[in-house]
C-alpha cells in the first residue's frame, strides 16, 4: 500500500473529516523520483473543535507514528474545525525545497 494511502486510511478512520486533501509533495525536493517523504495535509474535522493548533498537530502525528518512524520526512498540517474550514479562504501553498540538488546557483 502507499503511503499516502496509509495516511489517508488512517485520518479517515481517527477523524472522520469533514474534508481531507493528502498531498505527496516529494517532488518538490531533493529525493529520488516517486519518493514518499513529503506530505501536505488538509484536514477537517469536529475533533479538532476547542484545540489549539499544536494540540491537533500533537494529535495528527501521533496518529502517524508509524509513517513518521518509515520515511516521512516531513509533514505540512492545515488542520481545522468544521466551522474554521466554512470560512477558510485557502490553504498555504508549500514551497519548493531549497536544499540539495535543487540549490539556485
Amino acid at each position: 500500500m502507499l503511503v499516502q494511502d496509509q495516511i489517508t486510511a488512517k485520518l479517515v478512520d481517527a477523524l472522520k473529516p469533514d474534508h481531507l486533501s493528502v498531498e505527496n509533495e516529494s517532488y518538490k525536493h531533493s529525493v529520488p523520483p516517486e519518493s514518499e517523504t513529503h506530505f501536505k495535509v488538509v484536514v477537517s474535522s469536529e475533533k479538532f473543535t476547542g484545540k489549539r493548533s499544536v494540540q491537533r498537530h500533537q494529535l495528527v502525528y501521533g496518529l502517524l507514528q508509524d509513517e513518521m518512524a518509515g520515511g516521512v520526512h516531513a509533514l505540512a498540517l492545515h488542520t481545522y474545525s468544521p466551522e474554521e474550514w466554512t470560512t477558510a479562504v485557502n490553504t498555504p501553498e508549500s514551497p519548493n525545497c531549497m536544499g540539495g540538488s535543487k540549490v539556485d546557483n
